[in-house]
């Protein structure tokens, strides 16, 4: 196992990791470079389980033995390790996990490959938060949803602070940018998949009255946090599903919304519930 250890954060190797808190220049610069950033031991394991491939290690002293047996797996990938000052410098916030790794975006799956075989899909328009995105992606993972579909606008779901709030989650459930929004809501239906949209709308079903566990191909269709789904998306919807509210609440978060969903519509026909994973 070989180690870099750092005094400067001048180094070029090091570009990767520069400017993380700069969201608008990391959401131009990783997907164009081919890059995402896997923050924390847990997360950095879960995408080397995925298949991805670090292209380096940047690494505080102390995490160096809990990490030695993933570095030594990958010897082309450099292993940066610097104090945690110099890392917070380099990467303006202060890394609580101590560790990254710089790593190459697996390719692109297509919407065919997804949609073959799924039962249960999300799928999110133009959802720009981060945070809420990673939420969704860990309930997908976590509440039986086969696959996720992100529409142009969205978010990206490797963004480093999505990766984190999911707890890898987005390199565990399949997922897919759409790219002809909100055509592409044609084509899942011709997949065979109904197509219910979360939206506070007029005629919206409860959700206790949707008979989604029944559905053999469901789709779950997810708004924007403020302004939810536009018109075109609720238009192509076959259902709209409503969460009744009590208290004088009036809306859940969309990652709450979404998790109550998941849940409520899992696969299950006749109603009965899948028997637990051995």
């Amino acid at each position: 196992m070989v180690l870099v250890h750092l005094d400067s954060v001048d180094d070029p190797q090091l570009s990767d990791y520069r400017n993380l808190t700069d969201v608008q220049l990391r959401l131009v610069r990783e997907p164009a470079e081919g890059l995402y950033i896997a923050e924390s031991s847990k997360v950095l394991r879960r995408a080397i389980d995925a298949g991805h491939v670090p292209r380096s290690f940047l690494l505080a002293p102390k995490w160096v033995p809990d990490l030695a047996d993933v570095i030594r797996r990958f010897p082309d990938a450099p292993a940066f390790v610097a104090p945690e000052d110099t890392l917070e410098a380099l990467t303006g916030f202060h890394l609580h996990r101590g560790a990254l790794a710089a790593m190459n975006r697996p390719p692109a799956r297509s919407l065919a490959g997804v949609l073959a075989g799924a039962r249960r899909i999300a799928i999110i328009e133009d959802m720009v938060d981060h945070t809420n995105l990673g939420a969704v992606f860990r309930s997908a993972a976590a509440l039986g949803v086969d696959a996720v579909l992100v529409s142009p606008r969205s978010a990206d779901p490797l963004y480093r602070r999505a990766v984190r709030v999911s707890m890898g989650s987005v390199l565990q459930v399949p997922w897919v940018r759409l790219t002809s929004w909100p055509d592409d809501l044609a084509a899942i239906r011709g997949a065979g998949f109904t197509v219910a949209a979360l939206a506070l709308v007029p005629g919206a079903v409860a959700m206790g009255d949707f008979p989604g566990r029944d559905h053999e191909r469901l789709a779950l269709l997810l708004g924007t946090e403020g302004d939810g789904l536009s018109p075109g998306a609720l238009d192509a919807a076959d259902v709209a599903l409503t969460i009744p509210m009590h208290g004088g609440v009036d809306s859940l978060n969309v990652a709450a919304a979404a998790a109550v969903a998941f849940w409520e519509c899992r696969y299950a026909p006749t109603g009965r519930t899948r028997p637990p994973a051995v």
